[in-house]
């Protein structure tokens, strides 16, 4: 007697990310949202009966892609603000135009329109910051997305909060709602250390200590960043993280761009995590990550988008594909971040970082089903040597055709 199941995958290469490579004539049996079996597809069908089958000839079976870094609600603001450097681009455009429109409206709709896009695009879960993070959370759960929530602090007011301590309550509020949600996790997200006080930073560290949540946070995006803090504090930003306790494997630093050898070797002591976000460091003249560096010392890194406003896409193939190619570039070594890590680093890393790598990231027996199939048998696609590198150096968002969450289809053949 067969076994009973809700469905089989039968795609031409199941690409699980553990272990690196593609498995070819392999299904994925899912049953109660959940990766069930990983076996090869003849005795698949010989062991189990689902209620549904379906074939995906010439299309390769990725995890979900995870975005690690985004302001999902800024979909709203693309375009608006182009072609600017970063502190011109903040001051001048993006916080007039939040302090004017950003509500609990604005959230929702524009998180709704960036789950769609990402989703679309083969992503499965993004780490989000914004205002009105529960209003972000109504959205991605409307949608069926996967989030981790910032609960965003700031030492200025907003049309969200007051100053510091409101944040907090408010963020902690929102958890406290929110926290029995599957598909919703939580994180701690101070804007930037040069929006955020000693004392703000060290209440923080308490609370991420007392409930075991990663810090997730902007850190030496720019140039001007470190400038800034050596005068007013005396030391780099990192330097002052480290000091106030808050670097460990809990803390995820965003884009980190210019950070030295020694601040490389400080966050690979620590555990820490970098998200890295090509396109928007350089669409706002940044600069460009030392991912090379980082990851030789072995420095956990996912990929993130950031916001439309700054990329003006939430396309996590193009991000994989930049990261490769920036990092060969930058370092004069074509074998840098080769296209299995460059997967990784969109999938099971990024889940790493979320503390959610036992949940997904990969395609293993008893982690949720979210899933992505990617069509690769397209003229522009031929020959496939290699399925992995197709998926990195070929392949974009419009070749998904299906996407899971949870074992819910939310993208049907495109």
């Amino acid at each position: 007697m067969k076994t009973p199941a809700d469905l089989i995958l039968l795609p031409q290469w199941v690409v699980p990310v553990e272990p690196a490579g593609a498995l070819a004539d392999h299904a994925v049996v899912v049953k109660d949202g959940a990766i069930h079996d990983v076996l090869p597809a003849d005795g698949a069908m010989a062991r189990y009966e689902a209620a549904q089958t379906l074939a995906l000839p010439g299309q390769a079976l990725i995890p979900g892609l995870i975005n690690l870094h985004g302001h999902a609600a800024m979909s709203l603001f693309r375009g608006f603000a182009d072609d600017l450097p970063l502190m011109a681009w903040l001051g001048e455009r993006i916080w007039p135009a939040e302090k004017k429109h950003v509500s609990e409206a604005f959230v929702r709709d524009g998180t709704l329109l960036a789950a769609a896009e990402m989703m679309a695009g083969g992503v499965t879960t993004c780490n989000d910051m914004y205002f009105f993070p529960q209003a972000a959370g109504e959205a991605f759960l409307q949608a069926g997305m996967r989030a981790a929530l910032g609960m965003i602090v700031l030492e200025f007011p907003s049309a969200y909060a007051t100053d510091a301590d409101d944040y907090l309550a408010k963020g902690l509020a929102m958890r406290d709602e929110l926290k029995e949600e599957p598909l919703l996790s939580f994180t701690f997200a101070p804007h930037a250390p040069y929006t955020i006080s000693d004392a703000t930073f060290g209440r923080i560290n308490t609370l991420t200590e007392q409930l075991g949540l990663p810090i997730h946070t902007h850190i030496h995006e720019t140039a001007d960043e470190i400038q800034d803090s050596l005068k007013q504090y005396g030391m780099r930003p990192l330097e002052r993280l480290a000091q106030l306790g808050l670097l460990g494997p809990n803390f995820i630093g965003v884009h980190a761009v210019h950070i030295n050898e020694a601040e490389i070797e400080l966050l690979a002591a620590h555990g820490c995590h970098v998200a890295h976000c090509p396109t928007s460091n350089l669409k706002l003249a940044s600069g460009i990550a030392p991912v090379t560096g980082l990851m030789r010392a072995g420095v956990n890194i996912g990929f993130g988008t950031d916001s439309a406003a700054s990329n003006n896409r939430l396309d996590m193939f193009a991000e994989m594909r930049l990261a490769a190619l920036l990092a060969k570039g930058a370092s004069g070594d074509a074998a840098v971040l080769p296209a299995a890590a460059a997967l990784k680093a969109a999938t099971l890393d990024a889940a790493r970082a979320l503390n959610l790598d036992d949940r997904i990231g990969s395609i293993v027996s008893g982690k949720r089903a979210d899933l992505v199939a990617v069509d690769l048998h397209a003229l522009s696609s031929q020959p496939v040597f290699d399925p992995v590198s197709h998926l990195v150096y070929v392949a974009g968002r419009e070749h998904v055709t299906h996407v899971w969450v949870d074992g819910k289809l939310k993208l049907n053949d495109r």
